[in-house]
């Protein structure tokens, strides 16, 4: 994980499987979800609040915005760099991603999620992030 000031990150690499591919014999483009959703576990484990510790928290985090903006074709068995990014936290949680070709480091797809917290308790919205994310990351509340 990375601190460098108001910032967390975190990188994995996957290898692209015979199952992610099209009949175009290429990355089916909502296979990439699936990448961006590894690396993102992973960047919520570098905090110790993945989806197991948000629910005993008492808060869901549904992903309300996703976009990707897709560079170039991942291949069969190319071995791909995931990399995520805490961007914004304070009234919702943004990640940014890039995948990158492993061996060149050469861009495949950019992205970006947005997650708002959900009391579940009340099934409302928080307009802030809940004081549980402040203290994961280990920043205080504006």
């Amino acid at each position: 994980m990375n601190k460098s000031p108001g910032r967390w990150s975190a990188e994995t690499e996957t290898h692209v499987q015979f199952f992610d591919l099209d009949p175009m014999e290429i990355v089916w483009h909502g296979r990439y979800v699936k990448y961006l959703e590894i690396v993102r576990g992973v960047l919520l484990d570098t905090i110790d609040y993945n989806y197991v510790q948000m629910k005993a928290s008492g808060y869901i985090w549904p992903v309300i915005d996703m976009r990707l903006r897709y560079i170039a074709s991942a291949t069969f068995g190319q071995q791909l760099k995931l990399r995520a990014e805490i961007v914004e936290w304070e009234s919702r949680l943004k990640i940014d991603y890039l995948i990158t070709d492993a061996a060149s480091e050469r861009r495949i797809t950019r992205a970006s999620t947005t997650q708002v917290a959900i009391e579940i308790a009340t099934r409302e919205m928080c307009f802030v992030s809940p004081p549980v994310l402040f203290e994961k990351l280990g920043v205080a509340p504006s």
